[in-house]
């Protein structure tokens, strides 16, 4: 069985569900840009982009998602930018035909 992880900015619209997130976690809901691993349809993990705080579902197997914002996040900050971005974006789709 597998799952499909989107790994994207929230929206307007995930402001109720990442509440919710905050609260099942006992955490403060996160402020600022925030980007989401949703699972299936459904965030399980949020991560600051300020603060580097993250929110997950304590209910769900969800330390992958939140490895896989962390990672991320480090590939938006690292150096070179958009090129960098292009050529992660690049090497992904030779790895899903492969």
């Amino acid at each position: 069985m597998s799952n499909t992880v989107i790994i994207r900015p929230s929206r307007a619209a995930d402001l109720p569900p990442l509440h919710d997130l905050a609260e099942l976690d006992c955490a403060a809901p996160l402020t600022g840009a925030v980007l989401v691993a949703v699972v299936d349809g459904r965030p399980w993990a949020a991560l600051a982009l300020e603060d580097g705080r993250v929110i997950a579902d304590p209910f769900r197997p969800s330390a992958a998602t939140v490895e896989l914002l962390r990672l991320r996040v480090a590939q938006l900050r690292a150096p070179g930018g958009r090129a960098a971005r292009a050529g992660l974006a690049r090497w992904s789709a030779r790895r899903v035909r492969a």
